[in-house]
């Protein structure tokens, strides 16, 4: 049997053209070349080193053209020199027959199978004493028969490791998974000022562009074309792949342009590729083809949710017609099971979400159903999910629950964008638009601003012009915004529509918001002796029907309207509005009210006390950031600043409130009197800095992120912000004691063998952490990281640059 095994051995060698080691058996296996350079996932292959280092069975998973393949193999490459006996990759895409597994994993490796024979025996025999990775590519197919092919050999074979990819875990015991996801993208609405290729995604697409037209780059011309690409294909390779290989007869602006049908743009004729590589559709066939009729019927009906999705919202949305409410839990985790949708974690809640890719593959579904019932049936119920969401998040306003509703209501803004589309392109139903925008105005400004509420409200307006308390709230909401955007001659048009209205409908409710919206239009105006009576007027009309919500809003512009026009009451009048949200613990709010009375302060002259009010109102803990409080914060306490003599903070304060309100989108009532100071804030900088550090200190101020902003108010030192290279969206976690401890071997010069006989650990341990270690700095030798630890242990030493 031995001399079998041997003489099977050389034979595979042969055919396989792997070479020995002269006298020691080494083997390299039979890893295919690399045609097209390898793109990124530097932190993808480390963490699969180490996770190697460390289990017998590592999975990849992910959804079809990830890049699962190419991952696997570039992985095995790079471990090879572990295995004596070398790494081997099987290909199962071509095998349909699971009883067939064995004999082809016996072909791979080059040996000869006596039919006769059972083949598992034969290849377990085989293995049992070698040390050596074995790849199995593409396992999804025939999930059961490679747990047990993999659960067999792992117990035959003590040496053996398996690297298995799949678009579903094997579910082998001791099995370790590691999720591959798409490349990292540049957000095409906020183009990096570096360059594009610190993104994956752009370096994929430039590579394979070059292959297509060997002068092409990524500059002006293409920039934004290529980054709008990258972001609407989700990262995902094979796509971004057959996308630059249109760039023989399409510009990449006409490749953009044309992604709406991707499925038919996304081809290419090679006979060289494998099926599932040929188009994007085959690749997203696969995964439809591996799904249960009841998984299918879900996919296709999560559809239409946008940016992601929580359980609630898909029993909610997707129950029905053949999915039990029961059902919904685990049809959504066997979706989840085979990449279909990828969990995020926010908080406390878990979101689900498609990539945009499976998402229109589903759609597709859905549009082509039986006479498109089954689509409007869908759309309707998640159209009513969400306006009892806002209906809900409406009515505790007021309370400890109001910044957790901002950050639910921030995540599904493109549910209700989607919401709204669907009630305002649909006869009928422009009733359900009016009180959906109407009950989330002040999220959606949260979210995306004044200008996109207004495009809803006008949009809605029109298309519902009948008289109602309804029509009358959306009159008073967009006529505040129109002043907010300093279009006051829209402001005053929707005022006198909205006092016409109060009077028709006669009911207290729109009575009382009207006089409220009419003094908040005076402020605007600057005319805060007319603004105070119809302030007053409204809070007392409020206060009457007990709606404590509209008290706040009330006392917090009749306060601002009293600071402005230095009447004394302004203090007493802003801290009973500090009161009223703290009594309900509603913190969106309190920060508002914690602005106002340091700008009361800041006006009386009392600038420490405006500075502490200030600062308290930033250190307000907001799950969603509140932007237009933040703004508010940040200006008042650039001037406050000033005066304290600390210029170069003041400017930079004073530029990063400059981002935060273009940003927001928005003015301040008042804004008369607050202009005033902002403007003599700035001449006063100007001239004690001198023009060109002012300018500069202000463009710094405008360049900082919101956590950098905020630091620099609070008087705070804050890190650098990585590059996306260093910091893509799957970083990498901070080092571990044990890399620590290799860290400081490395830089006293000791080898990979001596530092594992100093740490009483393998070799091969030690180069799988440094492979991580490598992955988690960003370099690529051993030198660059004794270099580093050397400078770290000599604080004068350090950089701006260098490291935690």
């Amino acid at each position: 049997m031995h001399e079998d095994h041997q003489g099977s051995e050389h034979r595979a060698q042969r055919a396989s053209g792997v070479s020995s080691g002269t006298g020691s058996g080494r083997e390299t296996g039979n890893l295919p070349s690399e045609v097209t350079s390898f793109v990124g996932r530097r932190w993808e292959v480390s963490e699969a080193q180490r996770l190697l280092a460390g289990t017998r069975l590592l999975t990849l998973t992910g959804a079809g053209g990830l890049g699962k393949t190419r991952l696997a193999l570039r992985v095995a490459a790079e471990v090879r020199r572990s295995y004596p006996k070398g790494a081997w990759m099987v290909d199962l895409a071509p095998l349909n027959d699971g009883t067939l597994l064995a004999q082809s994993v016996l072909a791979a490796l080059g040996l000869d199978h006596d039919s006769a024979r059972p083949a598992l025996p034969t290849l377990s025999g085989h293995l049992a004493n070698k040390r050596l990775l074995l790849v199995l590519d593409n396992c999804e197919h025939l999930l059961d028969s490679c747990a047990e092919l993999t659960r067999a050999l792992l117990a035959a074979a003590p040496h053996l490791q398996v690297l298995a990819t799949s678009r579903q875990a094997l579910g082998v015991d001791g099995e370790h998974l590691l999720t591959v996801r798409p490349l990292s993208t540049p957000d095409p609405h906020r183009l990096p000022t570096a360059a594009l290729t610190q993104y994956e995604a752009v370096r994929l697409f430039t590579d394979r562009a070059a292959a297509v037209d060997a002068g092409f780059t990524v500059g002006d011309d293409h920039g934004a074309a290529v980054a709008g690409i990258c972001h609407r294909l989700d990262g995902i390779p094979l796509a971004i792949e057959l996308a630059a290989a249109r760039l023989r007869v399409l510009s990449p602006q006409q490749i953009l342009e044309r992604l709406d049908n991707r499925f038919t743009l996304l081809s290419r004729n090679s006979s060289a590729a494998p099926p599932r590589q040929r188009t994007l559709r085959a690749a997203i066939d696969g995964s439809f083809e591996l799904c249960t009729p009841p998984e299918r019927r879900l996919w296709a009906r999560l559809s239409v949710f946008c940016g992601g999705f929580d359980l609630e919202a898909a029993e909610e949305v997707c129950t029905g017609d053949g999915l039990s409410r029961e059902e919904i839990l685990d049809v959504v985790t066997g979706l989840v099971d085979k990449s279909i949708l990828i969990r995020e974690d926010h908080r406390n809640q878990v979101r689900l979400r498609m990539l945009e890719t499976i998402r229109q593959y589903g759609r597709s579904l859905l549009d082509h159903g039986p006479g498109g019932k089954e689509l409007k049936s869908v759309q309707r119920r998640h159209r009513d999910h969400y306006q009892r969401l806002a209906a809900r998040a409406e009515s505790e306003w007021l309370s400890p629950r109001q910044t957790l509703w901002f950050a639910r209501l921030r995540l599904e803004h493109a549910n209700i964008r989607a919401a709204l589309e669907f009630c305002l392109n649909t006869p009928g139903e422009a009733g359900s638009a009016l009180r959906l925008v109407t009950s989330l105005w002040s999220r959606l400004m949260g979210a995306g601003g004044p200008e996109e509420a207004r495009h809803w409200l006008g949009r809605a307006l029109v298309q519902a012009p009948e008289p109602s308390p309804l029509r009358a709230k959306a009159l008073r909401i967009d006529g505040r915004l129109a002043y907010m955007r300093g279009d006051t001659a829209a402001g005053k048009a929707r005022l006198d529509e909205c006092r016409d209205l109060a009077e028709t409908l006669g009911d207290a409710e729109s009575r009382a918001h009207t006089a409220r919206f009419a003094g908040l239009a005076a402020l605007f105006h600057n005319d805060s002796p007319q603004a105070i009576p119809l302030l007053e007027d409204a809070l007392e009309r409020h206060r009457t029907r007990q709606d404590l919500a509209a008290q706040w809003q009330t006392l917090f512009v009749l306060s601002l309207a009293c600071c402005l026009s230095d009447d004394p009451r302004a203090t007493e009048l802003g801290e009973e509005c500090l009161a009223l949200c703290t009594a309900h613990d509603a913190q969106w709010s309190r920060s508002h009210a914690l602005w106002l009375l340091g700008l009361q302060q800041w006006l009386c002259g009392n600038t420490q006390r405006a500075i502490t009010l200030l600062q308290d109102a930033l250190r307000v803990e907001l799950p969603a950031r509140n932007l237009l409080a933040t703004a508010q914060c940040l200006e008042v306490l650039a001037w406050a600043t000033a005066h304290t003599g600390r210029s170069h903070q003041a400017a930079k304060l004073l530029g990063a409130a400059q981002t935060l309100w273009q940003s927001v989108g928005t003015a301040l009532p008042g804004v008369g009197r607050l202009l005033h100071h902002h403007n003599e804030c700035h001449t006063h900088l100007q001239r004690a800095l001198g023009e060109a550090q002012f300018a500069t200190a202000v463009q710094t101020g405008a360049e900082l992120t919101l956590d950098e902003a905020l630091d620099c108010a609070l008087g705070q030192p804050h890190s650098p912000t990585p590059t996306p290279a260093s910091a893509e969206e799957n970083a990498p976690t901070p080092l571990t004691r044990r890399e620590k401890e290799v860290i400081d071997l490395l830089a006293h010069g000791l080898t990979n063998k001596e530092i594992a006989t100093k740490l009483v650990i393998s070799p091969r341990t030690v180069g799988a952490h440094v492979a991580n270690i490598l992955g988690k700095l960003g370099f690529t030798s051993r030198t660059q990281i004794a270099t580093w630890a050397v400078q770290l242990r000599a604080p004068s030493r350090q950089g701006p640059d260098s490291r935690p």
